[in-house]
């Protein structure tokens, strides 16, 4: 019964549902993501290297025989995730630097301790003079 409960605590706690939450999203974020870099991004840099499609490049390591399939190293699959992971990376980079951003134009300085007028400086100052002198006496 008391494992339940603790369950109950834990699965209901704020820093779960947010965790939660920050997964579905960054899943969605993903999608979009890997259909901008496929859709978007990777056509102009096939024209731009002579037509080639990222996704199909690979090296034949073993040509294929009989009912045996061919065995390819298939690094443009691998380029494919590098671009995903960089446009990622770099769409969290500027979302981070858009909230530190934010968040320094939030923070408000502390103002700076005024100086007291001139004749409260003199004033204390006798006041601190006379203090000693009494205490001489």
């Amino acid at each position: 019964m008391k494992l339940v409960q603790e369950f109950k605590e834990f699965a209901i706690k704020g820093n779960v549902v947010d965790m939660a939450v920050g997964i579905i999203i960054g899943a969605a974020f993903g999608k979009i993501v890997s259909s901008l870099v496929q859709d978007v991004v990777t056509p102009p840099i096939g024209i731009l290297v002579g037509g080639v499609d990222f996704s199909n490049l690979s090296l034949t390591l073993k040509e294929a025989q009989g009912g045996v399939a061919a065995v390819t190293l298939n690094y443009g699959a691998f380029l494919q995730t590098v671009f995903n992971f960089l446009i990622v990376a770099f769409a969290i980079f500027l979302l981070v630097k858009g909230m530190n951003s934010m968040r320094r134009q939030q923070e408000v300085p502390e103002p700076a301790p005024a100086t007291p007028p001139q004749e409260v400086v003199l004033l204390t100052e006798i006041r601190d003079c006379l203090v000693k002198q009494q205490g001489k006496s």
